[in-house]
């Protein structure tokens, strides 16, 4: 059987000496508080006036301190970037074609032949001086008279560039279809990317502007004074608006950045009255799309049309040899304007007259009225 023992008497803690130890122990734990937040604090939070800098203290705790889960370090503000808008990426144009080591001009014309009768010697002598000549055709010449009559103009046209360029050959064809949906035909002579030539085939609107019934009326004119909100090429192709239009003829000449360009004589100049109508609106058309381009618009000339009958004759000798037998090989394929011979040629009605000129202009000198 056990023994139950007598535990000690107990000594009493005076009152005042709890009350002091406790004080005690209230402000080391707010020192060790405050001193753990500032040492944490990231530099760029900003502080309350009622937190003390921690080089207001004398002695640093010998333990690690723990943060309270209820303070939060404030986060380092970052410098939001703005990102820098980026143009999206045109795609390189069907119509690029390259031209090493030499210059490219472009020449475009109402209908298959406007280039060889008002734009010649120039073209044969970028030709012979080993430039790359572009040449668009933008109605099909038709004259009402359907695909067998094109084809034929368009086979002449070729031959004519065969004899300009000196050689006999092939030529390849590639349809393609421009960044703006419109449809074109190139040609290239094999073995030789120095010369290419574009159809874009859509109605010819006749001498007298109202087109032909073959093609319902349609016509260049009509469509550049939005007399008609689209017309679509003899060939069947997609339908195209003035805009599309002017487009297209843009996304040609900045695709083949071409150092000069060769066209009709547009609206409002001096030198077009009198002029077919097409050939006004392709002018027009070339001006409005092209002039304003710093690198294509300087090298722009427009040639004088049917009223370069009222100038005086300035080509002649072996000049207007060559340009005579380029004309005469193509007209044995237009059965309108067929002509045997140079003699035979020259004589041709206003054709003849229209051989034994050639008047380039700029800009500045399209008089304006």
């Amino acid at each position: 059987m056990s023994r139950a023992s007598t535990p000690p008497p107990r000594r009493r803690v005076p009152a005042g000496l709890i009350a002091a130890i406790a004080a005690a122990v209230i402000v080391v734990a707010a020192v060790t508080g405050v001193f753990a937040f500032a040492l944490l604090r990231p530099e760029s939070a900003t502080v309350g006036p009622a937190v003390a800098s921690p080089s207001t203290f004398t002695s640093r705790p010998t333990a690690t301190p723990t943060l309270s889960p209820t303070v939060s370090p404030a986060p380092t503000p970052t410098a939001s970037s703005t990102p820098t808008p980026t143009a999206p990426a045109v795609p390189a144009s069907p119509a690029a074609q390259g031209c090493p080591g030499s210059t490219t001009v472009m020449t475009v014309w109402a209908h298959p032949d406007d280039d060889i009768i008002f734009a010649n010697p120039t073209i044969s002598d970028a030709i012979a001086a080993g430039q790359c000549v572009r040449t668009v055709f933008v109605t099909a010449g038709d004259a009402g008279k359907g695909g067998g009559y094109v084809d034929a103009r368009e086979l002449g046209i070729l031959r004519a560039y065969n004899h300009m360029r000196g050689t006999d050959g092939l030529w390849d064809a590639t349809e393609l279809t421009l960044n703006t949906g419109m449809h074109a035909r190139r040609l290239t002579p094999q073995n030789d990317q120095r010369v290419s030539v574009i159809f874009l085939r859509l109605p010819d609107g006749n001498i007298t502007g109202a087109g032909f019934d073959a093609t319902g009326h349609a016509t260049l004119s009509k469509l550049y004074d939005g007399g008609i909100s689209s017309f679509a090429p003899i060939d069947g192709g997609p339908a195209v608006t003035r805009d599309q239009l002017l487009a297209s003829v843009r996304e040609i000449g900045t695709a083949l950045a071409p150092a000069v360009t060769l066209t009709h004589i547009p609206r409002g100049s001096a030198f077009a009255p009198g002029d077919h109508p097409d050939h006004s609106v392709v002018g027009s058309i070339v001006r409005d799309a092209l002039s304003a381009d710093a690198t294509v618009g300087p090298g722009i000339r427009y040639f004088v049309g049917y009223p370069s009958l009222d100038l005086p004759r300035n080509l002649d000798g072996a000049v207007l040899d060559a340009k005579v037998d380029t004309y005469r090989i193509y007209t044995q394929q237009d059965e309108v304007i067929r002509c045997a011979d140079r003699s035979a040629c020259l004589k041709t009605r206003k054709f003849g007259e229209w051989l034994q000129r050639s008047y380039p202009k700029t800009e500045a000198e399209l008089q304006f009225g």
